[in-house]
């Protein structure tokens, strides 16, 4: 049986890199992985005074509660993640002893400047442990956006190598969720 993976983009602009990473892993999903894209545009932010999870906060929640991993694309704003992304994370979190995320494996891939969102990944990584997910090491998807020729004018991916490495990392994590 295949195994659930929510993937979250972690930038809400239109034209995004990381958004376009997300969808090559969609459509290039292995076998033993069945994807499914989280919309984290409407979230308000994370405020305990909330009576109830808004309704697209509830819809994530389900949707976590049904995955098995996750799949992050993780852009860097000023050397770290991005708000939607964090806010995400942090209602997330916000439930009864953590049972959304706890023990879930989580893979990380990023598109952003000269170094391709290496700083934001792995100050993510530090957020990780905190939430208790347990984050592949490897491959390390870093794709930096200034370089060009790694997007089409429709803002999918066309670089080899990058898409080589975002379909290492479904495999590594398809592996990691067969333990």
């Amino acid at each position: 049986m295949a195994k659930k993976i929510l993937v979250m983009s972690g930038s809400l602009r239109a034209a995004s890199r990381n958004t376009a990473l997300a969808r090559y892993a969609l459509r290039n999903a292995p076998e033993g992985l069945q994807l499914e894209m989280a919309e984290l545009g409407e979230f308000p932010f994370y405020n305990a005074d909330h009576p109830a999870p808004p309704p697209p906060v509830a819809r994530f929640f389900e949707q976590l509660r049904l995955a098995d991993g996750l799949l992050l694309a993780c852009p860097e704003y000023n050397y770290s993640i991005a708000p939607v992304l964090k806010n995400a994370l942090d209602w997330a979190s916000r439930e009864k002893d953590n049972h959304l995320l706890a023990g879930k494996t989580v893979a990380l891939m990023g598109a952003g400047g000269g170094m391709g969102t290496s700083r934001a990944q792995y100050h993510l990584r530090q957020v990780a442990v905190a939430l208790d997910l347990r984050v592949l090491n490897k491959p390390e998807v870093f794709c930096s956006t200034f370089t060009a020729g790694l997007f089409d004018e429709q803002n999918e991916l066309v670089d080899e190598r990058i898409q080589g490495l975002v379909k290492q990392l479904l495999e590594a994590l398809e592996t990691a969720l067969q333990r």
